[in-house]
């Protein structure tokens, strides 16, 4: 009977295992090692705890949404693509619904209904979610041989399968540990970098926000010398004491792949649905009810409290000058601040605070239409331990779920 160890229950791993079970049936013994007591930790707190399955859309979509390495992933998204993804979990009781960008979800909004799912589909299946830590990876002429356990027990194997996750959510069991297994089998392992994770601020003003969630608005993030932005979006965002974090600004982060080699500013359009002429039509209407009020007592309609003084810092106008005293100037000022409240980013937040891991071990040392190891015969890797994530919308969990599902069906 063929064996089968899988380490690491997240994403991919449990769809390794479940993709192993479908071709090989009760032919084959499938155990999946897992060190926290409970499955896909890390899966329970996707997308706010709702969980963003997959992304609704066609295989190029899902390459393009992938900035390095989505090539190497072009097969196994078409194995196994984001409509297999929503087939399957509707075909094991949890009903789907797209959302704005074709994010899909759970109608229940609970991602714990896809980790019970997903759970129940492997253990249903024969295989074996054994507590365990996994030390090392055994290895016999250059081909798999075994797992020993941190507790000394060799569980023997004809295939293995490393999808341990990457470094980021610590708390979660992303701890690194896949690499270390990796680089002892003589695999490479990329620069690791956070990637979809909060950014620093140069602004001080940002620690004295800390707490405000801004919503509509439009944060657009420039490289240093380029015209076009790097990223522009609308939707949501939070100051914090470091800087800024929220839906966007995690978005943003995906794409600002050469931080530490280049400079990047984002401004926020605080009233992405008026021009610069809207604004200031609107802001003429508003003065005209405050005429005697002071300048730093007039914006109450239009901004939150709290961000008011930050702004009017900015646009250099006098707080205790009246209103009826602004010229159009001054107003211009104003309004190109509220279209574009700058701020200069400094860096990522650690690596233990990103959602995904960028980095991870080399495509270059493996078979991108079987997620074996071009080094160790019978080794596999699947999800984010391989060097490949893409944007927010779903796309990271797709890349879990096709690699898991070649890696369990070649295994």
């Amino acid at each position: 009977m063929k064996k089968i160890v899988i380490i690491g229950s997240g994403a991919a791993g449990l769809m390794a295992a479940y993709s192993a079970s479908l071709k090989y049936g009760k032919g084959a013994e499938i155990t999946v090692i897992e060190k926290n007591e409970r499955p896909a930790r890390k899966v329970m707190i996707t997308g706010k705890g709702r969980c963003n399955v997959t992304n609704n859309c066609d295989v190029d979509t899902l390459v393009a949404n992938v900035p390095k390495n989505g090539k190497f992933l072009f097969s196994a998204f078409s194995g196994f693509d984001s409509k297999d993804t929503m087939g399957l979990f509707e075909t094991l009781g949890v009903p789907l619904k797209t959302e704005r960008g074709n994010r899909v979800f759970p109608i229940s909004d609970k991602a714990v209904d896809i980790v019970d799912a997903l759970v129940g589909a492997v253990k249903k299946s024969g295989a074996d979610i054994l507590h365990a830590v996994a030390k090392k990876i055994l290895t016999e002429n250059g081909a798999v041989a075994g797992v020993l356990l941190e507790n000394g027990e060799v569980i023997s194997a004809d295939s293995v399968i490393l999808a341990t996750g990457g470094m980021s959510y610590p708390l979660t069991g992303s701890t690194g540990d896949g690499y270390k297994i990796a680089q002892a089998l003589g695999h490479t392992v990329t620069e690791l970098k956070p990637s979809l994770v909060p950014l620093t601020v140069h602004e001080g003003f940002c620690s004295r926000l800390s707490g405000l969630a801004l919503k509509n608005v439009t944060l657009s993030v420039f490289e240093e010398g380029k015209k076009k932005p790097v990223f522009s979006e609308l939707g949501e965002m939070l100051f914090t004491h470091f800087g800024i974090s929220g839906p966007l600004t995690l978005s943003a982060s995906a794409h600002m792949r050469r931080m530490g080699k280049t400079t990047y500013t984002a401004y926020i359009d605080l009233k992405p649905a008026l021009s610069l002429e809207q604004l200031d039509s609107r802001i003429l209407r508003d003065f005209e009810d405050e005429k005697n009020k002071d300048f730093a007592n007039s914006l109450d309609k239009l901004l939150p409290k709290s961000l008011i003084p930050v702004i009017i810092a900015l646009s250099g106008i006098e707080p205790t000058l009246k209103v009826n005293q602004i010229c159009r100037e001054m107003r211009t000022s104003l309004c190109r601040v509220i279209k574009a409240l700058p701020l200069h980013i400094t860096g990522f937040r650690p690596i233990e605070e990103a959602i995904i891991t960028g980095g991870g071990i080399s495509v270059k040392e493996i078979n991108p239409t079987t997620m074996e190891s071009k080094l160790i015969k019978g080794l596999y890797f699947a999800g984010e331990i391989i060097d490949a994530d893409a944007y927010t919308g779903g796309f990271n969990l797709q890349i879990a779920f096709s690699t898991g599902f070649a890696a369990g069906k070649n295994a």
